[in-house]
């Protein structure tokens, strides 16, 4: 037998389970958006009038853009601060200290993201933790419903995203780090460089690949964000938190428009498509270099 036969045949599995489970029904999918049908009855071919429902319907459309609105909360926040942490766990001279911190960083990430946003829901009602420690601190005039609030909704949830992507930008990062040569440090410390200077100059060009993949699994979560949303607020207060993944939960299984369901699932997955394409050649880029 030979080596490119018997490749083929441990690939086999693996690769019929994709096509089945995976490429199969982004086909069927595709076909479904050019349908109006409601999952039951025969369908009527309708081409691209879904699409440009997607592109035209103010709901569906601001459910995109709440989606890039929560990568600023998913992603960006989470890297930048994820990378001053990182810098400042490598400062920890104690090992045990350093591995301690990372780890307590890293479990909201260990929490699934359903679980994670009913705990924060009741934190952050009205009679919850967060309104209490406002009014300790004589800020009660602050306090509102924020999931329950037009204006506050979306942030919150964002703040949501924000506590669960932290810990796993910052062990990234922190690997990271631990990759680049110290005597880059030593000789930037003679040279009299302060510490966001090795920062900017060192810390972050050593993290050019780990930045990538942080952006890439981030970005991703927020805009294919499902769970944390639903659980929380289920697009609500009205559409103020409204994301795509939602949305089509809610087009699909509730008004049983499944080709707008479908058609609006496509743009998903082809923006998602467009965000990590050039993370991974970017990814790509570093490795090459």
């Amino acid at each position: 037998m030979s080596s490119t036969l018997a490749g083929w045949l441990f690939l086999l599995p693996g690769l019929a389970f994709y096509l089945v489970f995976v490429f199969w029904p982004i086909i069927q999918t595709a076909w479904y958006s050019f349908y109006d049908w409601n999952g039951i009855d025969a369908s009527t071919w309708v081409g691209v009038k879904n699409f440009v429902k997607v592109f035209t319907d103010p709901v569906l459309l601001g459910s995109i853009g709440h989606s890039f609105y929560l990568v600023i909360f998913f992603s960006l926040i989470p890297i930048v601060l994820g990378m001053i942490i990182a810098s400042l766990i490598r400062d920890i001279r104690a090992k045990a200290v350093s591995t301690f911190a990372q780890v307590c960083l890293f479990l909201p990430r260990v929490i699934p993201g359903a679980a994670a946003a009913v705990a924060w829901t009741w934190m952050l009602a009205q009679d919850g933790i967060v309104n209490q420690m406002l009014s300790a601190m004589g800020l009660g005039e602050h306090a509102t419903s924020w999931l329950g609030n037009q204006h506050t909704a979306l942030t919150s949830v964002g703040v949501i995203g924000f506590w669960l992507q932290l810990g796993f930008c910052v062990v990234l990062l922190s690997a990271g780090i631990g990759g680049i040569d110290k005597s880059l440090y030593e000789a930037a410390s003679i040279d009299g460089a302060g510490w966001w200077s090795q920062l900017w100059h060192i810390t972050l060009p050593g993290l050019r690949g780990q930045i990538a993949v942080c952006l890439t699994m981030t970005v991703v979560a927020a805009l294919a964000s499902f769970d944390v949303v639903f659980m929380a607020t289920q697009g609500g207060p009205g559409y103020s938190t409204m994301v795509p993944g939602v949305m089509v939960y809610r087009l699909a299984f509730t008004q049983n428009r499944v080709g707008l369901a479908s058609a609006l699932a496509l743009v998903l997955m082809v923006l998602v498509l467009l965000v990590v394409g050039p993370l991974q050649r970017l990814v790509q880029g570093k490795e090459e270099a």
